[in-house]
């Protein structure tokens, strides 16, 4: 974790044998979750060994609680019907995988950066030059967009038509803005 020295982790071990391979490797995984977030204050883990009724062995359950400002984020991996968590190891590192996925979240709230699909931009071509590899789209908002061929998805270059309508990936270039990638609306142009 970012700090170490300050941060709390505590690892706790129920109804089996403390296990110093184990309690190495939910250490590293708590160190990696400090790459997700940079303050976390605390993080509680308790590895609990679950006896099988009509089986033999134990399955494991693994919960993480894990606090950060503003926050008390909770993992608590259940052994499911398959089984998979016969293994200890496997356990770990799914409630850890859980806990990444769910910390990487709250981060992205927190920095207001919560995904929400936005539409692609979308114009007509308004310039074709099969000859000379090179197209222009005008956009909805009146720019120009040049491409080539190699920015063509799921179409044949040479059969695109002025006036059809497209959606594109928007980049720069040294002659301005241009599309890394054009796809045709409606009507497909297949490459023969």
């Amino acid at each position: 974790m970012s700090n170490p020295g300050t941060s709390l982790v505590e690892i706790a071990f129920r109804n089996m044998d403390h296990s110093p391979a184990v309690e190495d490797r939910v250490r590293a995984q708590i160190d990696k979750l400090g790459q997700f977030h940079d303050h976390i204050i605390a993080c509680r883990v308790a590895v609990e060994a679950r006896h099988r009724h009509q089986h033999k062995g134990h399955l494991y359950h693994v919960r993480i609680d894990l606090t950060v400002p503003n926050a008390e984020l909770v993992v608590s991996r259940e052994p499911d019907a398959h089984q998979a968590h016969q293994d200890v190891y496997v356990a770990v590192r799914d409630a850890f995988a859980a806990m990444r996925r769910q910390l990487q979240e709250f981060a992205r709230k927190q920095r207001g950066n919560v995904k929400f699909h936005e539409s692609p931009p979308h114009g007509h071509i308004r310039e074709i030059a099969p000859a000379a590899d090179y197209g222009l789209i005008e956009t909805s908002d009146g720019r120009e967009i040049r491409f080539s061929s190699a920015s063509v998805v799921d179409a044949d270059f040479a059969k695109l038509e002025v006036g059809d309508r497209v959606w594109f990936a928007e980049t720069a270039s040294d002659d301005g803005p241009a599309a890394s990638t054009v796809h045709v609306e409606g009507k497909r142009h297949v490459v023969g």
